[in-house]
């Protein structure tokens, strides 16, 4: 974590890896804010397919180790580290588009974590609740759609909503703003290092759903 980090305590609560209760959310909690891809889609092998695909028409191959290294990132900050990597210059304007299409091709294959989609469900009606992602619109709203889900949240917020993705704090910040919830009466359900700063530097607690050993 950076030097931002606030050091707050990841909630924990014993139980089989698959139980929901094992990443239940620890009152007093006002709202919860989840992530997406990882998170509660299981989305990353399918985005893996995606980038993939997508690199290789422009000649690259993407290592799948390396990939999964960097789960998280924006796609403009992953392409950055690509090109840096294995000496490239792919324009992301160019590669995005093409990205999003192969992504729209595979979306019907992502299924829910189905862990966190139970907390998700759990706590319908009962606290607002939102996605907040580093992806873009275009794909995120299609991934929740896909999983049966979107009628649960309240709102959703991607990297089109802000100046700066996570580990920027503005993601979760603007998430709690449109649920009109303090920061510190959030809990967030992420699966990355990236996402995990980004909540601790928004001031709001977190659960790590790795622990559920689900990608």
């Amino acid at each position: 974590m950076s030097s931002h980090s606030t050091s707050l305590e990841p909630l924990k609560c014993p139980a089989q890896p698959s139980s929901p209760s094992r990443v239940a959310p620890q009152a007093p909690y006002a709202a919860l804010i989840f992530d997406c891809d990882g998170t509660i889609a299981h989305t990353l092998p399918v985005h893996f397919e995606a980038w993939q695909a997508t690199l290789g028409e422009f000649g690259a191959v993407l290592p799948e180790d390396w990939y999964y290294e960097r789960t998280g990132l924006t796609a403009a900050k992953f392409l950055q580290e690509f090109n840096q990597a294995f000496g490239y210059a792919i324009d992301i304007q160019r590669l995005e588009v093409e990205r999003q299409r192969h992504f729209s091709r595979l979306v019907h294959r992502v299924q829910a974590v189905p862990a966190v989609a139970a907390i998700a469900h759990e706590n319908y009606g009962r606290v607002p609740m939102a996605i907040a992602s580093n992806g873009q619109r275009s794909v995120v709203e299609p991934t929740i759609e896909s999983i049966g889900l979107r009628s649960l949240f309240n709102t959703i917020v991607t990297i089109n909503d802000v100046k700066v993705g996570k580990p920027e704090p503005d993601l979760f910040l603007l998430a709690a703003e449109r649920m009109g919830v303090a920061p510190q009466e959030c809990i967030v359900y992420e699966d990355s290092d990236v996402g995990l700063e980004a909540a601790e530097r928004a001031g709001m607690r977190w659960v790590d759903v790795r622990i559920l050993g689900a990608k």
